[in-house]
């Protein structure tokens, strides 16, 4: 392919490439004045590489000798991505708004990560995902203690830039056994080698670490050490972003760097991803019921839900992409709206957290208790809301594939789950009102709180483009 195909391919890259150093020019000639103005920018940004990824780069294409691939798996994938970045962007705003801490870093800080995830869910080759990984990485390590003055937050960013340093040394030394044992990078090369050689120790142990490096990413147990603190200690709309887009790029990139080159591995590493994926999902259902603050019980929650999702990628089908893509389109929307509640906490001005404030909060309340309750019990998986058909196209994929007993573990989870969602429900409606929080809630909060509630509440109706989209790129990436 000539270098202008090839840049075709990446032309939602570039976009954002481009933007992100245009506007850190901006802010560096403009000063903290210009945050607002960024921020819209980022946000534009965020627009025109949709746009891009739909209309403008061609379907079934690669670049660069099929280092990073533009197929409907990727497409998906990025739009999702993107709609988190975008709704975090407008909860970052309202968040420092009050405490006069508009710094115009935050938005090119996103625009930035959020590049790596898209040249992540692109990946074709060993390279190409470790580059996207990085950059991701390293603008996340910023953001996590990006509340520089707060000493849970600089705690955070440490803890993450540690640990996440040695999941990268893990994922490296993976990688290098891997292209040890098969002499390539490229996704489609390693697999034509295992289909003709067979999968030997020293590729297993490859694959080993390689999951092991993934499964960080996604929080999945026994790499999910960082989630809780990191959660508490960063910025809510910081929180949320690692929660949405983040958890997406991360699937994404598992999906693909999984099922692309190992194909006729599957044997060798479903057994780990279903050991990771049933343990993930019983931490995340027993270890949330003991705790007091409502991220760090967020937390937990994510690393159960991708312990749901891995379960869709060990079916190793079709229909298990489909899954977990469905999975998480509804779980980006779902957090978004649920972190929108949390920073809605307010009481006095100043942020609380403690699940004991939200006590009596459907009385005092009785809007912002409706939603939270609704979204909780979407997030429960109780039918007819959204996240009831999240688990159900994921266990669906899993029986199919001859998984019994991790779907019938998964349902148990669920069940123990449903025991901390429900209490929160509880201490809204029943408990003793605690002070009234602060009533005032910004535009942009009350509009993510609709579409989330709306997608909550009303996917049953609309369930078919969604589930269409899904089946088209999850085909995309198993054909």
């Amino acid at each position: 392919m000539t270098l202008q195909a090839d840049l075709m391919v990446l032309l939602p890259e570039l976009v954002l490439a481009l933007g992100a150093m245009a506007l850190l020019l901006i802010g560096a000639i403009g000063g903290e004045k210009t945050a607002p103005a960024i921020s819209f920018g980022a946000i534009a940004l965020f627009v025109m590489a949709g746009a891009e990824a739909i209309w403008a780069v061609p379907s079934h294409a690669s670049a660069f000798h099929g280092a990073f691939v533009a197929d409907d798996f990727a497409r998906f994938a990025k739009i999702l991505i993107l709609v988190g970045a975008a709704l975090c962007i407008l909860l970052a705003d309202e968040f420092f708004a009050p405490i006069a801490m508009a710094r115009f870093e935050l938005p090119v800080l996103i625009v930035l990560a959020t590049l790596g995830m898209l040249l992540m869910v692109s990946a074709g080759s060993f390279i190409a995902l470790y580059m996207g990984l990085e950059l991701q990485s390293l603008a996340l390590y910023v953001l996590a203690s990006f509340n520089r003055d707060h000493l849970r937050s600089t705690e955070a960013g440490l803890k993450y830039f540690v640990l996440g340093a040695l999941s990268s040394g893990m994922m490296l030394y993976g990688i290098s056994m891997i292209y040890g044992f098969t002499g390539s990078v490229e996704f489609s090369a390693v697999a034509h080698v295992v289909a003709q050689s067979g999968v030997g120790i020293g590729l297993i142990f490859g694959l080993v670490f390689l999951i092991s490096g993934l499964a960080f990413k996604v929080s999945a147990v026994p790499f999910h050490m960082w989630t809780p603190d990191v959660y508490e200690g960063a910025p809510t709309p910081i929180t949320a972003y690692f929660a949405t887009a983040a958890k997406v790029a991360a699937m994404g990139l598992f999906l693909r760097a999984i099922l692309i080159p190992f194909p006729h591995a599957l044997e060798q590493w479903r057994q780990v991803i279903i050991a990771i994926s049933v343990l993930s999902m019983a931490l995340g259902a027993i270890a949330a019921l003991g705790q007091k603050n409502i991220k760090r019980l967020m937390a937990y929650s994510s690393i159960g839900h991708m312990g749901y999702a891995l379960l869709g990628l060990a079916a190793g089908t079709a229909l298990g992409v489909r899954g977990v893509l469905i999975y998480m389109a509804i779980y980006v929307f779902t957090n978004l709206g649920v972190f929108a509640c949390i920073q809605a906490m307010r009481r006095g001005g100043k942020p609380v957290e403690a699940i004991s404030d939200l006590a009596g909060l459907a009385r005092t309340n009785p809007k912002l208790g409706l939603v939270f309750s609704m979204l909780f019990l979407s997030l429960a998986g109780l039918p007819p809301l959204a996240g009831f058909f999240a688990k159900f196209y994921v266990f669906l994929a899993a029986i199919q594939a001859g998984l019994i007993w991790p779907a019938i573990l998964g349902v148990l989870a669920s069940a123990i789950g449903l025991v901390y969602y429900l209490r929160l429900v509880k201490i809204m409606y029943f408990d003793e009102p605690a002070p009234a929080l602060d009533g005032d809630m910004a535009m942009g909060s009350r509009a993510i709180l609709v579409v989330s509630g709306a997608v909550a509440l009303l996917f049953i109706f609309a369930a078919s483009p969604v589930i269409t989209a899904a089946d088209v790129a999850a085909k995309a990436l198993l054909p």
